[in-house]
């Protein structure tokens, strides 16, 4: 009995790709969804970061590489994931409102939750770990996120997305990330109809 779907996969393989194919595919069906996915932020060609953006196109700063740390809008920075500092209050700020009271009765029109990533940069906050265990154990939605394969020392959450047995796990790759993305929405579509929607 499935309720979730993630993708796991290496960087850059496409997950985020494939999440926004499964977002438009589903909008356009008139599917109901919210959540944020992550953008790289690239300057001179350079990558220097990582941006946080809601499914209704707000923006808000995940990380930036120390160079440009400073752009960054909580000032001094506690949080670093190799050359990145993490700008935990405006993820927070963005994110947070997009997951909580997602099993209250406020939010029930809000199916599907996408969440991309859950990685080192977001499980610095300990309300966004919170707020996704809520959703998981829930069924009053539907999460299609991604999470980083397993690599150094292991995350929490991940790990228990992945020990979960109401989730389903599409392991992405460079050979089959052009023809998954039908068995992805399929497998959502599921997903919603076992959470009763």
């Amino acid at each position: 009995m499935r309720r979730h779907v993630f993708l796991t996969g290496l960087p850059g393989v496409g997950k985020t790709t494939l999440i926004h194919k499964t977002i438009d595919v589903l909008k356009s069906s008139g599917v109901p969804i919210d959540g944020f996915y992550t953008e790289e932020v690239r300057k001179n060609g350079r990558r220097i970061g990582f941006d946080v953006v809601t499914v209704s196109g707000k923006r808000g700063t995940l990380s930036r590489t120390r160079n440009d740390a400073g752009t960054l809008n909580s000032g001094r920075c506690e949080y670093r994931v190799g050359q990145y500092a993490v700008d935990l209050p405006s993820f927070e700020r963005l994110a947070l409102p997009l997951l909580t009271n997602v099993n209250g009765k406020d939010d029930k029109e809000k199916k599907v939750y996408v969440i991309d990533e859950i990685g080192k940069m977001e499980l610095f906050s300990e309300p966004f770990i919170q707020a996704v265990r809520q959703i998981l154990d829930g069924t009053a939605a539907t999460i299609l996120g991604t999470i980083p394969v397993p690599k150094g020392k292991p995350l929490g959450l991940v790990e228990d997305i992945r020990s979960r047995r109401d989730v389903k796990i599409f392991n992405i790759t460079k050979d089959n990330r052009n023809s998954i993305v039908q068995e992805i929405i399929a497998t959502v579509q599921d997903c919603r109809k076992l959470n009763g929607n």
